[in-house]
């Protein structure tokens, strides 16, 4: 009988991390061997006496791997001939531009540098069966860093000019999320908050936003929720302060005045999807330093993107991540407006108007309730800002999210609990 396991050697970088076997039918890690670099396990995963946790290292694989949320994954995964995207994650060694993780065919030899995304070229052929627009090869490569991104909304990674670019779509009868992207970058500009730079795209009278790599090969992006996997959350502290915590017991610098930066956006722009995923930290791969918070990226989720018309604004009830179940709650966390000019914000709205000028989705009567919304976004905060200037920042826990839930079109996501196993 064949063997159903593939050895492998987790990787970070050039440097062996673990020796383990995947199963041939499901993907997942089936057993953990020998550990060479315990600094070097993926930070989250728990290591006890010099055995990992495998099972929160198959959850981090899975979480490597295209969610079955996807838009039009099932198609496309019949069209590639597989039966769930944990094999595609497989395909491509696991090998990501999020980060310097991979798994290398034991007794392979193959090298880091012979293989990774940023050095290398990779094949158009999954990124294009994602869009629904077939392959157009006759030899189907799957080597490709889209077997490794994230989220529920079609995307693809395509190298313009040189830059690994990552193009993304929108969803439903408003196709907005690539105009919301572009606005909160235009935003953050206007606001001088560090963030990911975003264009429009329009190919077919379909918007998509654009945006280079941050991450280098020297660079990991950690995720907020597995830096707050690295200490057990009391009961009696809240999410906010949780993340804080750990932050600071892992030596990660300016951690505070980065999340003032992201409620106060999350709030203006009605951020329905800031889960613990899409936002986090940088740290140097080799020497596994900190470098501080990621800028901002993935904002898309927002301004009343799925909401008819008619309720656009205040009346609408919507969603709020990644600690409070309301903006209202959550802004009341900032420790300081100081560095807010809400001035640098004047005539956004009539930025907006100009953005989505010649959408076939977005007709006037959207745009012109969008504009007003965003306006009174803006003076709502004026307020706030103004009521706050001499108060503390209030962090009642009764009011945190309970779960880390992405939003996804079809709410197949399972939800994580938070806080860090026994």
């Amino acid at each position: 009988m064949a063997d159903s396991m593939k050895k492998y050697i987790l990787m970070h970088k050039n440097i062996p991390v673990a020796d383990m076997e995947l199963d041939e039918a499901s993907c997942a890690i089936s057993a953990i061997g020998h550990v060479y670099e315990e600094r070097h396990v993926p930070v989250g995963i728990p290591v006890k006496k010099g055995m990992i946790d495998r099972g929160a290292l198959n959850e981090w694989w899975k979480g490597r791997a295209i969610p079955a949320s996807r838009a039009g994954i099932k198609s496309a995964l019949v069209e590639l001939n597989l039966s769930t995207t944990q094999k595609l994650l497989e395909k491509c060694l696991g090998l990501s531009l999020s980060d310097q993780y991979w798994i290398c065919p034991a007794d392979s030899g193959i090298q880091w540098s012979q293989v990774n995304f940023f050095d290398n070229p990779f094949s158009d052929d999954v990124g294009n069966i994602l869009f629904g627009q077939g392959s157009s090869s006759d030899h189907m490569s799957l080597m490709s860093p889209d077997n490794t991104s994230d989220g529920w909304l079609k995307k693809k990674w395509k190298i313009i000019d040189g830059k690994r670019c990552l193009i993304k779509g929108g969803s439903g009868a408003t196709q907005q999320e690539p105009y919301n992207e572009v606005l909160a970058s235009r935003m953050m500009e206007r606001l001088d908050i560090p963030h990911v730079k975003y264009s429009l795209l329009v190919e077919d009278d379909y918007p998509y936003s654009v945006c280079e790599d941050f991450i280098t090969p020297q660079t990991d992006l950690i995720s907020a929720w597995h830096i707050m996997q690295t200490v057990k959350k009391p009961n009696h502290v809240s999410v906010y302060q949780h993340y804080l915590d750990c932050c600071d017991a892992n030596g990660i610098p300016d951690i505070r005045e980065s999340l003032d930066r992201m409620m106060v956006l999350d709030y203006l722009i009605v951020n329905e999807d800031r889960h613990q995923n899409n936002f986090g930290v940088v740290r140097n791969a080799e020497t596994l330093e900190y470098l501080g918070a990621a800028p901002l990226f993935d904002s898309g989720t927002a301004l009343w993107f799925d909401k008819p018309t008619a309720m656009i604004g205040f009346k609408a009830k919507v969603g709020c991540k990644p600690f409070k179940n309301s903006h209202e709650e959550q802004i009341k966390l900032v420790s300081s407006f100081d560095w807010l000019n809400l001035n640098n914000l004047y005539g956004i709205d009539e930025e907006l108007r100009e953005l989505v000028r010649g959408s076939v989705f977005i007709d006037d009567a959207r745009c012109d309730a969008l504009c007003r919304a965003l306006k009174d976004r803006v003076e709502a905060l004026t307020e706030i800002v103004n009521s706050h200037r001499n108060l503390s920042p209030v962090d009642d826990f009764r009011s945190d999210v309970t779960e880390n839930i992405a939003y996804s079109g079809s709410q197949e996501e399972e939800p994580e609990q938070f806080g860090a196993k026994e």
